[in-house]
């Protein structure tokens, strides 16, 4: 409110006070209130604070179980002063030299460790004892004293003395006395299993080797130390263990994520005296504040079980299989039935022992056929015996795809006539198809198209994919799909790839590959390691892995029986329906108005015994089982390919069929010809337009012949 600025009249007031105005009023314990004595505020707080001191003391019944535990307290300080730390560390000098079974240098250095431990371990009860011994008797010899000669006052006095340390040396310290995490009570924050917290840090700790430490204890404390001098916002570190190859713990940071811990690991392995990628953070996803730290100064993956033998046709390929082993020593196993993959890793990261582990496990499958794509390298390699269809040529590799992209679409509507429901289900007499396509970025535009085409629709019907790169950028794929497709392992590769696969926040989040090391001629250094997203069954952590290696002559051995036992075939159904299946647009022959051919197609559809043809493979039952009719009729499509002829007259043909194949078609007539494609489907011949130097004569189109192959 403002202030008036004109004059205001002066009009005499009585004063008003609740206390009377005399020099009484103010001294003393007592006032006036409205006529009634009543106490200072000062003086009802002393007697409340009084009154709740006695309750306290009567309730707690004068302390007495508390001084008890108080002297119980003071007992077991002097007994773990007694011991010092000393059993412990010599127990861990014992078992750290019946480890070292076997080498003869470090068993020395550790029993020499032992017997010097216990050495100080005697030195140290001989001084706390005789220390011990001079405070006791000063103490006893002060307090006979003082009640000899102090009378009774100085009897209660030491009295009271004793009773009151007691009680205070019984106080309740199980509330923590460390600053809690903003938000929530100190009363429930459950550290880790030895944890030791950046409070109970030793003042001017300095970092030294991890190699130095033989305890649990140190390694705890070489650990906080280092990352407490990294910046790392540390909290605690807990669930130290030692390893075969180093150390393991958990450490939880008290602000942001792990990340602190990832951005620090070049400093990191420096403190701790650790090889490049010595330091290995995995964030832990059902502990947002928490990451598993590894300090790998050996061989991780030096004790993992070499490959378990299977049987030709002794599992499903729904069934999962094992292909490797994580840092921490879980298995990696993974079904790849309805699921499409991406394999990264540059050269020397170990694509052909990745692809070839899986590739072991799909062959000896009883409901599987594999197929093996590489426009450039040996593929597969020595599996090849085992293997249904081997493409390397341009020509053999967009057949291949454009087969399956178009079984793939037949077998979508035939799912419903079958009882199949959603989803094609695998069994000898329907098999699943697995094609492995390597050297991805080295296949034509024509041939990524129809892969890229194939992986959007393939899952659902069993037609899989499993694609490898040497990097998993646009560059190398032709698309951004890194990110799409459900399965993907990545192996020594570039940051870029990383990002590309795994998103571009992978890094922070422990997504590491490209810290992994390609092989070289002499060193086989991280060939074969891996970071994998999507097995199906398991969660995504960022975890290394390591593919497990078989030699080349067990592979070969083992294509070897499997061949033996026969090779799964495809099942009629699926080829028949695929008759009605009209082919992708960009695949398709160009006519104009007239029917005259503008643009050829780029690759043409083959029924399944000219794709075996092309590939140089074996004839399958598929093919023996093909009627006469059939035959003929997919040899007439093969022959005007091969002629580059859209159109033929019979005669012709006939002539053209007996130079294709003497043996099958010598004494074939054009009678007979035609008997045969029509019972195929072709009907009588058809005019033809100008041709040969007649005017219209009759014979076959290639356009009406190719649906019926």
């Amino acid at each position: 409110m403002s202030t008036a600025t004109h004059p205001q009249p002066t009009v005499e007031r009585p004063t008003l006070s609740i206390v009377k105005d005399t020099p009484e009023a103010t001294v003393g314990t007592v006032v006036e209130h409205r006529g009634k004595t009543v106490r200072q505020p000062w003086i009802e707080s002393q007697a409340a604070r009084l009154e709740r001191a006695k309750q306290h003391a009567l309730g707690n019944r004068l302390y007495v179980p508390q001084a008890g535990r108080g002297y119980a307290n003071l007992a077991r300080r002097w007994a773990d002063g007694w011991r010092d730390d000393y059993p412990q560390m010599i127990q861990s000098a014992r078992t750290a030299l019946k480890d070292a079974d076997g080498d003869v240098g470090e068993e020395s250095k550790l029993k020499a460790t032992v017997l010097e431990r216990r050495a100080d371990y005697r030195r140290h009860k001989l001084i706390y004892s005789g220390k011990t011994a001079a405070w006791g008797s000063a103490t006893t010899v002060g307090a006979a004293v003082g009640v000899a000669t102090g009378g009774l006052w100085v009897d209660l006095a030491l009295a009271v003395a004793g009773y009151v340390t007691g009680v205070w040396q019984g106080r309740d310290r199980s509330v923590a006395t460390k600053a809690p995490i903003p938000g929530l009570p100190a009363s429930e924050i459950t550290l880790g299993r030895g944890a030791v917290t950046i409070d109970e840090l030793p003042p001017g700790a300095t970092p030294f080797p991890i190699g130095q430490a033989q305890t649990e204890h140190q390694a705890t404390l070489c650990v906080l130390v280092a990352l407490h001098a990294e910046g790392v916002p540390v909290a605690e570190v807990s669930d130290m263990t030692r390893q075969p190859w180093g150390w393991q713990c958990v450490v939880r940071v008290l602000e942001g994520t792990p990340e602190a811990i990832i951005k620090a690991a070049g400093g990191l392995e420096t403190r701790f005296d650790l090889p490049t990628n010595g330091v290995r953070p995995q964030p832990m996803i059902e502990r947002r504040a928490c990451a598993v730290l590894r300090l790998v100064s050996g061989d991780p993956f030096s004790t993992v079980p070499g490959l378990s033998y299977r049987a030709p046709k002794s599992q499903s390929i729904t069934d999962r299989f094992r292909i490797g082993t994580s840092v921490g020593g879980d298995p990696l196993e993974l079904s790849l039935a309805g699921v499409m993959g991406l394999w990264v890793a540059a050269s020397g990261g170990g694509k052909t022992g990745i692809l070839q582990a899986l590739a072991e496990g799909t062959t000896a499958c009883y409901d599987n056929i594999t197929i093996d794509l590489d426009p450039h390298g040996d593929g597969l390699e020595d599996l090849y015996d085992c293997v249904r269809l081997t493409a390397r040529s341009t020509e053999q590799i967009e057949a291949v795809l454009l087969f399956f992209l178009v079984m793939s679409k037949a077998r979508a509507r035939l799912r419903k006539k079958l009882g199949m429901g959603k989803k094609w289900i695998a069994s000898p007499s329907h098999p699943a198809f697995t094609i492995f396509f390597d050297e991805f970025p080295r296949a034509t535009d024509l041939a990524k198209r129809l892969a890229k085409a194939l992986l959007d629709v393939g899952r659902k019907e069993l037609i899989v994919l499993q694609i490898a790169s040497q990097g998993g950028q646009k560059g190398y794929l032709g698309e951004n799909f890194a990110q799409m497709v459900a399965l993907a392992g990545v192996g020594p590769c570039k940051v870029g790839d990383t990002r590309a696969v795994f998103g571009d926040g992978a890094v922070n989040e422990g997504w590491l590959p490209h810290r992994l090391a390609a092989a070289t001629d002499t060193d086989p250094k991280d060939a074969g390691h891996i970071y994998i997203q999507g097995v199906p069954g398991m969660s995504d952590e960022p975890i290394e892995y390591k593919v497990h290696e078989t030699p080349s002559a067990t592979l070969r051995k083992l294509a070897a029986e499997r061949l033996a036992a026969g090779l799964v075939e495809p099942d009629q159904d699926s080829l028949e329906a695929m008759r009605g299946v009209d082919l992708p647009e960009y695949v398709e022959a160009v006519y104009d108005l007239d029917g005259t051919l503008k643009k050829e197609a780029p690759v043409e559809l083959l029924t399944w015994g000219q794709l075996l043809r092309l590939c140089d493979a074996q004839p399958s039952e598929a093919v023996v089982t093909e009627t006469p009719a059939q035959i003929v009729t997919a040899d007439a499509v093969d022959v005007m390919q091969k002629l580059g002829l859209d159109r033929m007259r019979t005669e012709t043909l006939v002539t053209a069929l007996a130079e294709y194949d003497p043996a099958g078609y010598d004494d074939l007539t054009a009678e007979q010809l035609k008997a045969l494609l029509k019972e195929a489907g072709a009907g009588s011949p058809v005019q033809l337009g100008a041709l040969d130097g007649e005017k219209n004569p009759r014979g076959y189109k290639i356009e009406a012949l190719t649906p019926l192959v």
